[in-house]
């Protein structure tokens, strides 16, 4: 069947190249005959050497003082005086900032007066009056301590005369009835000097006098806090207010802390908490300060789980060691925890090692020949792997073919380097 014109012009102009591509593909059938002929397979291959072997958790967390001190305006007021800078090192009951006194000093003015007062009302009840009210009173009293004496002689007269017949029963009655109206009033005087006040009157007095004397206390605290005094010997890592700034009642004065061992708080995503245990080594970087590396180690492991942006995680304390005292408090860090490491023991790149039924293994080279090894894997991380049993040192292992071709046990192979 002959071809059409175009196609035929087509090959003609295009002979040479259609010949070259050819013969290339004829080199590289060849090549991949010869190759599966001599059954010898390019692999990648590693000695088995000796090392150590970490297992970490690398994750991210913030600095935080361990022992630490922060004031806060105990009142509005205006800031006096400010004695430190930030960076400063202070003792523990040294001055750092004095606050305006004087609305402290009214408050604590008005407040005693107020215990003057209470402590007045408070002895009147105890008393049974004023001084003025108790002498009246006694006055009264005595009065009517005369008035009962002279009713009670007047009836016991008026009795006997009504034996005698000199006296007639109407004024009997009447004797009577003035000695109980004098015995009445004597006995209501009595009562008012002795017990005038009742309990819960007593009671409500008592109250006023404590809360008086509270406030009066509270006065005197918030006057004494006008001076902050650092509890801690340490450094001033922050200082947000200026002398002569109006602060507000809880406004953040100063922070000061030792910063020559500081706590790290690290988030652990919740699949690795288990693997945490106190004691174990911790590193810290920081972006700011690059190639500079803490140690320390983990104080506390997670009791919770909590949710932290979009991840669930624990949160571990760690204290770090921070003599030269360039780790500052709320920086954000990066922490990385080594769970595990072991030194001087066979290790191995993780891709050679490989996995049958539960059962790890490696394809050993020997004699040019791959050797199925079962081995024991006691520890690993991304990269690594610790091997106990199956293989001694320096043994070469194969890490996979160079064509693509599956790896198995017997199989010719090629080191290529």
């Amino acid at each position: 069947m002959a071809l059409p014109p175009k196609k035929r012009d087509f090959i003609a102009r295009h002979r040479g190249w259609l010949v070259a591509l050819a013969i290339a593909a004829a080199v590289v059938l060849l090549a991949a005959f010869m190759s599966f002929g001599h059954g010898t397979i390019p692999v990648r291959a590693v000695h088995v050497t000796r090392g150590m072997i970490r297992t970490i958790i690398s994750t991210n967390g913030k600095i935080e003082p361990v022992r630490a001190f922060e004031a806060h305006a105990p009142a509005a007021a205006q800031v006096r005086r400010v004695l430190v800078r930030e960076g400063d090192s202070v003792k523990a009951g040294q001055l750092l900032i004095e606050l305006d006194p004087s609305q402290a000093r009214a408050q604590a003015a008005r407040a005693l007066a107020q215990v003057r007062s209470a402590e007045a009302d408070a002895a009147a009840v105890k008393a049974g009056g004023t001084q003025e009210e108790v002498l009246t009173t006694q006055t009264e009293l005595t009065k009517a301590k005369t008035d009962r004496d002279a009713a009670q002689r007047n009836l016991e007269a008026m009795r006997r005369l009504e034996k005698e017949g000199a006296a007639a029963p109407g004024e009997v009655r009447e004797a009577e009835n003035q000695l109980t109206r004098a015995e009445a009033q004597f006995n209501l005087l009595s009562q008012k000097l002795n017990n005038r006040y009742s309990s819960p009157e007593m009671r409500r007095t008592q109250a006023q006098l404590e809360d008086a004397r509270a406030s009066y206390a509270a006065a005197q605290d918030l006057l004494r806090h006008s001076l902050i005094r650092s509890t801690v010997p340490g450094t001033v890592y922050s200082l947000p207010v200026r002398a002569g700034t109006y602060v507000n009642t809880g406004d953040l004065l100063v922070q000061v802390s030792d910063l020559s061992t500081v706590q790290v708080r690290a988030f652990v995503d919740e699949p690795d908490v288990g693997r945490l245990a106190p004691g174990q080594l911790v590193e810290v970087t920081w972006d700011a300060t690059p190639g500079r590396t803490w140690q320390g180690q983990v104080s506390h492991t997670p009791s919770e789980l909590r949710m932290h942006g979009t991840r669930n995680v624990g949160e571990v304390t760690c204290e770090v060691n921070n003599r030269d005292r360039k780790l500052l408090p709320n920086v954000n860090v990066n922490v990385t925890i080594v769970t595990a490491q072991h030194r001087d023991v066979l290790t191995l790149p993780r891709e050679a090692v490989h996995q049958d039924e539960d059962q790890p293994y490696v394809l050993q080279i020997v004699n040019g020949d791959l050797k199925r090894r079962n081995v024991r894997v006691v520890s690993s991380n991304l990269t690594m792997a610790e091997i106990t049993d199956g293989l001694a040192d320096n043994a070469e292992v194969a890490l996979g073919s160079l064509n693509a071709q599956p790896l198995r046990d017997g199989a010719e192979v090629r080191v290529v380097h």
